[in-house]
């Protein structure tokens, strides 16, 4: 018994130690969160404003007018951003998109390939033999448009040249610190298609307000061409850049939810490992007492 006292002592130390490096981690992603959903929110009512205002436009504008607003005929190739974490310990944040992300890909008639954002969905992709053609490091808190423009640039280099039919954007939408949900939107080429035509949730800032521009005439100055070659690509650059930082402000969120819930799990485990401590050292202390009793009974 005094062994299982000291096997219980030391389970106890271990998960106190583990304890302490949750809650250290959870206290650490409740500051990352906070910085994160505060980007969020303020941009937010931006990027969804100008991304409805691309698609009306899209319904009015002709082909001919820019090169991003080219419909293919076929779609043969389609490239998948999917946007993941660096690390673990966030729950089901990656296996929620990623697998929304792969089980879409799948019902799709074109080949799949894959730009990986986050190191999380880039090992996966690698693992399972998708096609990896690209994949980039996703800081822990989004500073501006220049940690995106490189996959802006590149996406948009790849759809002019004909590279892809078709370029899809797989992220996680922030809604709150309790509830994240996976998204797929159609980056490339620019149509009026719905979140729930491509299988996805719709996003929180969409689902409340929408701004519709398409009562609108518009006129363009100094040119069309002009136009659109400046707002096109800032579009594009703006709905990565905001898909970014929803994806940040999630995986921060799952993160300190889980961390919370392993704190409060060890915690428990604790409790329990002190009370088989208590009792294990109760019996001995009266297996002791009953010994020396029968001895001292023996004796007289």
């Amino acid at each position: 018994m005094a062994l299982s006292t000291k096997i219980i002592k030391k389970r106890v130390r271990s998960i106190g130690n583990t304890k302490k490096i949750t809650k250290a981690l959870e206290m650490v992603s409740a500051v990352k969160m906070r910085k994160a959903v505060a980007a969020v929110l303020a941009s937010r009512d931006y990027s969804g404003a100008a991304w409805n205002l691309v698609l009306s436009l899209a319904k009015k504008a002709n082909a001919a007018d820019h090169p991003l607003l080219t419909q293919r005929a076929e779609i043969k190739k389609i490239g998948f951003v999917l946007i993941s974490s660096n690390r673990g310990l966030c729950g089901g944040f990656n296996s929620q998109i990623i697998s929304q992300a792969i089980s879409y890909a799948k019902n799709q008639p074109g080949e799949a390939e894959w730009i990986a954002i986050g190191k999380k969905g880039a090992e996966f992709l690698a693992r399972s033999g998708e096609k990896l053609v690209a994949e980039f490091d996703k800081p822990d808190l989004i500073a501006g448009l220049t940690d995106i423009l490189p996959i802006a640039k590149m996406l948009i280099k790849d759809y002019v040249n004909g590279n892809y039919d078709k370029i899809i954007l797989a992220y996680t939408d922030f809604y709150s610190a309790m509830t994240q949900k996976p998204k797929i939107k159609q980056l490339l080429p620019f149509e009026p298609v719905k979140d729930a035509d491509l299988g996805s949730v719709g996003s929180p800032a969409t689902e409340k307000t929408q701004t519709t521009f398409e009562d609108f005439e518009y006129l363009f100055e100094p040119t069309k061409t002009e136009i659109l070659n400046l707002f096109l690509p800032r579009l594009i650059e703006i709905q990565l850049y905001q898909a970014m930082l929803e994806s940040a402000a999630s995986e921060h969120s799952a993160r300190m939810l889980a961390m919370k819930n392993a704190s409060s799990a060890a915690a428990d485990m604790i409790d329990s490992l002190t009370l088989a401590f208590n009792q294990a050292r109760q019996a001995s202390i009266t297996r002791e007492i009953a010994e020396i009793t029968g001895s001292k009974a023996a004796l007289e």
